[in-house]
Parts: C-alpha cells; sequence; structure tokens
C-alpha cells in the first residue's frame, strides 16, 4: 500500500487545514486508516483513526471537538478536517493504514500500523 499525504501548511491561532491522504489499494474500504503527529524531538503520537469493520471514529483527547477524520471510498483517500487550530498542533502529521492485522487495542499506537505515508508539516503560529 502506498500512501501520498498532503494538505499541509502555515495557518494562525484559530484557523482550519484539510489534510488528505491518497491511498493505493483495490479494497481501501476495508482497511483502517489513521493519523498521527510527530513534532520535533516528540515520539509520533495518535490523533485519529476510523476502524476498518465497523467505520467507527477514534480520537485524541486533544484533538477531539476540533478534529474530524472521513474517508472517501470511491476516491481512495482520508481526510482529516483540522479546526480552531492551536501553536501545540503544530507538528509533521502522517497518514496510516492497516490492510488487517491491527488490533483495536492497538490503533493509538503508531507501531502497530504497518502502511505509512511521508508526512505534511502543519505549522501554527500564534
Amino acid at each position: 500500500v502506498q500512501l501520498q499525504a498532503s494538505g499541509g501548511g502555515l495557518v494562525q491561532t484559530g484557523g482550519s487545514l484539510r489534510l488528505s491522504c491518497a491511498a493505493s489499494g483495490r479494497t481501501f474500504s476495508t482497511y483502517s486508516v489513521g493519523w498521527f503527529r510527530q513534532a520535533p524531538g516528540q515520539e509520533r503520537e495518535f490523533v485519529a483513526a476510523i476502524w476498518r469493520s465497523t467505520g467507527r471514529k477514534y480520537y485524541a483527547a486533544a484533538v477531539e471537538g476540533r478534529f474530524t477524520i472521513s474517508r472517501d471510498n470511491a476516491k481512495n483517500t482520508v481526510y482529516l478536517q483540522m479546526n480552531n487550530l492551536k501553536p501545540d498542533d503544530t507538528a509533521v502529521y502522517h497518514c496510516a493504514v492497516d490492510v488487517s492485522s491491527l488490533i483495536m487495542s492497538s490503533l493509538r499506537t503508531a507501531a502497530y500500523w504497518p502502511y505509512w505515508g511521508q508526512g505534511t508539516l502543519v505549522t501554527v503560529s500564534s
């Protein structure tokens, strides 16, 4: 599976951005999809995910209510709508995909996701 993330940029506090991640694969609709972020000197952290079988969405507490993950299976694309951005949201954002091996209890752990995009930088100025 190949992933291509886009949509990052520079935005002021309170602004919005929408990230996109286009994926290869003929059975994209059956994949779990997620977003993680990594700030300089920090570990890669979970942001949001959609579980493959139920479509249920999961969010990190830090972004709950401000970010929305969604997918368009016809376009093989997953999105991350980010509203009310804060300087602490500054990071490189990576999309990730799992085909079948991920278990639900591990979805917030980056190491368990097998496929990754190259990342897109989001900078929020104060």
